[in-house]
């Protein structure tokens, strides 16, 4: 039978003392070196909750079009086109808390940002993101309340930026065949040869 653990103190018991550093890197707004981190990325996760449950999206853009920053406790993040299914936008209007998850290609360490969320239409931030003529009809307007980096050992472990670890796209399900799989009748040969000209077209 499996011990499951049920409560803080027992959770807590069985790994001791909290590090002093993993409390100190917490603070409630970005400072300088922070700030600097998050300037440099160009992917990150969010971290959403609503009645349908939890969900963690990926974004992703070149450094500098990503996000941006407003001041120290506020960033915003523009809404990409995308398949319309606004599970990361549902969440939000229904409850605002979000977590950031920010990397950095080649870098083991990773910044965490933990807050409120508003979905806005603001035409002066929809217009600083706008790429080609093409705008986010919306934009996710995060105000901080906590912010802190992530060791490197998770990156380290799983060696993640080691090119010796790239997986050969033919060791791995192609997009359409994963369709495929939730839809017998889908078409993954034609989605999957015309999926790179689509996607540079529909990125904006």
């Amino acid at each position: 039978m499996t011990d499951v653990v049920s409560d803080e103190a027992a959770l807590t018991a069985l790994y001791g003392p909290v590090n002093p550093n993993a409390i100190s890197k917490e603070i409630s707004q970005l400072n300088a070196e922070y700030r600097h981190w998050i300037e440099q990325a160009p992917f990150m996760a969010i971290a959403s909750i609503g009645a349908g449950g939890l969900d963690c999206s990926p974004r992703g853009d070149v450094k500098g079009r990503l996000f941006r920053i407003i001041d120290d406790q506020t960033i915003a993040i523009p809404d990409r086109r995308g398949n319309n299914r606004l599970d990361t936008l549902k969440n939000l209007v229904a409850d605002p808390r979000i977590a950031l998850l920010f990397l950095l290609p080649g870098i083991n360490e990773s910044l965490r940002i933990n807050g409120e969320a508003q979905v806005v239409t603001d035409h002066s931030l929809i217009e600083c993101f706008t790429v080609d003529g093409k705008a986010p009809v919306t934009v996710i307007l995060v105000t901080i309340k906590s912010v802190y980096f992530q060791c490197a050992s998770a990156l380290l472990r799983s060696a993640l930026w080691s090119p010796e670890n790239f997986i050969d796209k033919s060791k791995a399900p192609t997009a359409g065949q994963m369709i495929k799989s939730t839809n017998a009748e889908f078409d993954a040969e034609t989605y999957d040869a015309e999926h790179p000209v689509r996607k540079q077209k529909t990125l904006y």
